[in-house]
């Protein structure tokens, strides 16, 4: 249980240092890694910071794909 308030801290505390754009996702990806980690063997930390990680890939995935989809009916009303 330490480990993920630890894991917690430090992932509000990464947040301070990033824009709000790129921390986008952090949070949830490092406790969800920070518990996974914990339970496979008692890697809480390097769960969290791999959470981290997915959880901003995967919320810049979904900006790229809505930027995709917001541009595509602007194009097909120029034709």
């Amino acid at each position: 249980m330490k480990s993920i308030l630890l894991a917690s801290a430090i992932a509000v505390s990464a947040l301070a240092a990033t824009s709000p754009a790129d921390a986008k996702g952090c949070i949830k990806g490092a406790v969800v890694g920070g518990v996974a980690g914990h339970y496979a063997g008692h890697h809480g930390m390097l769960g969290a910071a791999a959470g981290c990680l997915y959880g901003r890939h995967h919320a810049k995935e979904q900006a790229r794909q809505r930027q995709q989809q917001q541009a595509q009916p602007s194009q097909q009303e120029k034709l």
